[in-house]
């Protein structure tokens, strides 16, 4: 009886977070997943039409759709990339005490805690300055040759690259560090004194100490990535200068009036992030083998 009113209980207060779940997560997705499946629009004259996997496979057999998933996927693969690198060296120099350490933790911090809508349009002024300058000439400059170096766009995808490594660093930097913390001291004294070896204790004790910690930053790193619409849209002033799958679908859904084949685009992104996640948990968490 005692178990039983426990488990009553449990799910009493698991109740709130429930409903939570499911109507600022469930609801919406599910309402996406059917809008997928027609040809919701107000620009049809007649009712909304079922339409299957159709706007599916308009998107297979789109060139666009795939130029537009390559760039995305390459924009999150290397702003993970850098941001874990980055991210994990700031977590490891502030795990130690030295001296202004407050404030280069204040420095790591604030860029993930500032509001991005007043970053974004710091960033925006610095590299497209507003008032005609010196410095403004040098950014114009800088902007053509690296256009006319690796192709249109390219500026702009590496000022919103810069960006998301900016803000996204900070934040799993901050996350690891909490990470590194939570872990009992005691276990890097030991292995102080197994090892002289930095980089041996760094691979063999702090990696597999914070594998959990690292593939929930990873994962939050691909997703921000990924979701990254604001910050393109704001950075690029509303134009697609480069093909992004997020700034596609806004201009189809909101400009074009298409929200079905809008919604089936922005679903294209959920296999890659659900599988990503499995890998991710796989790798670092591995199941635990029985013994023979």
């Amino acid at each position: 009886m005692g178990r039983a009113r426990d488990i009553r209980l449990a799910y009493l207060l698991l109740a709130p977070a429930l409903i939570l779940l499911v109507t600022a997560l469930a609801y919406p997705i599910g309402w996406e997943i059917w809008t997928s499946l027609t040809d919701l629009s107000p620009l049809n004259e007649g009712p909304t039409a079922f339409v299957g996997l159709e706007n599916y496979r308009r998107l297979a057999a789109d060139p666009a759709f795939w130029r537009a998933a390559t760039v995305t996927v390459v924009f999150a693969a290397v702003t993970c990339t850098v941001k874990l690198a980055l991210g994990l060296g700031l977590a490891l120099l502030l795990a130690r005490p030295f001296r202004g350490r407050a404030l280069v933790f204040m420095a790591i911090f604030l860029p993930w805690a500032y509001p991005a809508s007043v970053s974004v349009i710091g960033w925006y002024w610095t590299l497209s300055p507003p008032i005609p300058t010196a410095y403004s000439v040098f950014m114009g400059n800088m902007k053509y040759a690296v256009d006319s170096a690796l192709g249109g766009g390219a500026w702009a995808f590496l000022s919103v690259t810069l960006f998301n490594i900016w803000r996204g660093s900070s934040f799993v930097g901050v996350f690891l560090l909490a990470g590194i913390n939570a872990i009992p001291p005691e276990l890097f004294e030991y292995a102080a004194l197994e090892s002289k070896s930095a980089w041996r204790r760094f691979w063999l004790v702090t990696v597999p100490l914070l594998k959990p910690f690292l593939a929930l930053a990873v994962f939050l790193a691909l997703t921000t990535a990924f979701a990254d619409l604001a910050n393109v849209w704001m950075l690029t002033a509303g134009r697609i200068v480069y093909p992004v799958i997020g700034t596609h679908a806004y201009w189809l859904a909101i400009h074009g009036g298409q929200f079905g084949p809008a919604s089936a685009l922005s679903l294209t992104l959920a296999p890659f992030l659900i599988t990503a996640l499995f890998l991710l948990f796989r790798m670092f968490d591995p199941p635990e083998r029985e013994p023979a």
